[in-house]
């Protein structure tokens, strides 16, 4: 049953990649084709892998620009905002355990130490290689004259949940690529869907759109259909969407009860120890996770259940997140050795030296390790004073910032004097805001308000779902004491004014 729900678990999150590069495909390409600076880059980079739902693809995609001809150093941004853009995956999976309090706290926890430090991280490198060309410059002294070509290797993992995955639906990608590179202007170039005679087959379905056909034996999966537009697609991919959060849930919760019934007692003991290994150790263990199954996602969303079970420390989950971050690093290696432009190549080795990077600065020291955990630890609090945080978290870091730095940074994209004064406005009243918000947070009883916010909406929610069943009750209990103090009841009441009357 384990292996079942397991199976299940990582089908629903190849489903969850399909069907979001289905429904964001179109505008995640489009955002690609965008010239930008730093900021709109990295923002870019940040929601295109959350329309997506996979950094690797992500990076894939950019590699394959640079080899389009994309700035390297432009590429660079992206590839941190792709690092960012990844972390909602398990950061969506962790509400899977919204039903208790202690395990969402975990969980939530478990899933944010991965936000918190590519945070951080891009916090700290973002200037500095805006300032110094620190990445640029370290890869570019790395790389040879030239790149031979190699083969793209995949997971054994992927080829056991794809084959299921495709034939419910297949995402195509090349959608995604061709308008980011310029190739086609647009989604309407890959519509209507067209196959002869409505024969689906390798040899007569001649044009596919968002949702394509195994290339191998010319079947299409279930999503597909003869003669669909754009919205017939973005709609199916929608549907699949939501199949794909149900069944996430739905294995989630199996996963978990399974597994709780498993590790009851001594054998929770025995793989908390098993578990706690050295740090660095379990780095190696989430780059090898990471290897096999072909993305960080996964990794970080299957060990995040352990995590709100308590069978996983939070100490733990921070270094198998940082190996995954290695790990998912390498399918941009592979990615770029099938190209021979050496810009693929050094914009592959950027992204693996900034996590590297990363590690280096946020974990060997205790008290820096601590900042990530520390932050994590808040935001898997915040959500006893409020079930609901982890939606507004989501909502807020992934889709609301993004979009309102990407607005700012269009701006100074036009050029003009006005526009970059309305601009460079907007800059400065948003600093002040973050500087306004961090002073009150930590100087002005800031969190203590907040909690006490998110307290009193947790109250009332709880209050308003518990009253039907507290008036059920309090009816209940007035019925007995009437019957146990020997008052007349209504009815009885109501028989008598008629008897008087």
């Amino acid at each position: 049953m384990l292996l079942f729900f397991l199976y299940f678990f990582l089908l629903g999150l190849e489903l969850l990649g399909s069907s979001a590069k289905v429904v964001g495909g179109c505008t995640a390409g489009s955002l690609f084709g965008d010239d930008t600076n730093p900021i709109g880059a990295l923002m870019i980079g940040i929601l295109a892998t959350v329309l997506l739902q996979s950094s690797s693809t992500t990076t894939s995609i950019i590699i394959g620009l640079v080899g389009g001809g994309l700035e390297v150093k432009q590429a660079i941004y992206m590839i941190m905002g792709a690092n960012i853009g990844t972390s909602v995956t398990n950061t969506i999976v962790a509400m899977g355990q919204m039903g208790d309090g202690d395990q969402l706290e975990r969980a939530f926890a478990g899933a944010t130490v991965h936000d918190m430090f590519n945070f951080l991280t891009v916090s700290i490198l973002l200037p500095v290689e805006a300032a110094t060309g620190y990445l640029f410059y370290l890869t570019k002294a790395m790389l040879p004259d030239s790149v031979a070509k190699g083969d793209k290797w995949e997971g054994p993992l992927k080829k056991i949940v794809s084959p299921l995955g495709n034939k419910i639906i297949k995402a195509n990608k090349k959608v995604v690529s061709n308008i980011a590179s310029g190739d086609a202007e647009s989604c309407d170039e890959f519509y209507p869907t067209f196959c002869v005679n409505g024969t689906i087959s390798k040899k007569t379905c001649t044009q596919v759109g968002l949702i394509e056909c195994d290339k191998a034996t010319g079947k299409c999966p279930a999503f597909f259909q003869d003669g669909a537009t754009q919205k017939d697609d973005e709609v199916a991919g929608g549907v699949c969407l939501f199949l794909a959060l149900v069944l996430l849930i739905i294995c989630l919760l199996g996963l978990v009860t399974l597994l709780q019934k498993m590790l009851l007692g001594t054998s929770t003991r025995i793989i908390y120890k098993a578990t706690n290994i050295n740090p660095y150790l379990a780095m190696i263990v989430g780059i090898g996770i990471t290897l096999l199954v072909q993305s960080s996602s996964i990794t970080t969303s299957a060990l995040t259940p352990l995590v709100g079970m308590g069978v996983l420390h939070l100490d733990q989950m921070l270094p198998l997140t940082l190996g995954a971050n290695i790990g998912t690093t390498i399918t941009g290696l592979l990615a770029a050795l099938v190209s021979d432009n050496i810009g693929s190549l050094q914009v592959a080795l950027c992204h693996l030296f900034f996590n590297i990077t990363g590690i280096i600065i946020w974990f060997p020291i205790p008290f820096m390790r601590k900042i990530p955990l520390n932050a994590a630890t808040r935001l898997g609090k915040a959500t006893r004073y409020w079930r609901f945080f982890p939606v507004v978290y989501i909502v807020f870091m992934f889709f609301v910032v993004p979009l309102l730095f990407l607005g700012l940074s269009a701006l100074f994209e036009k050029k003009t004097k006005g526009f970059t004064t309305l601009g460079s406005f907007l800059v400065i009243v948003v600093l002040l805001m973050i500087i306004y918000l961090f002073v009150w947070y930590n100087k002005l009883d800031g969190a203590a308000k907040a909690a006490s916010f998110m307290n009193v909406r947790e109250k009332k929610r709880l209050t308003y779902k518990s009253l039907p069943e507290d008036m059920d009750y309090l009816k209940a209990e007035i019925e007995r004491l009437k019957g146990h103090t020997g008052l007349p009841d209504a009815e009885e009441e109501d028989e008598k004014v008629e008897e008087t009357a």
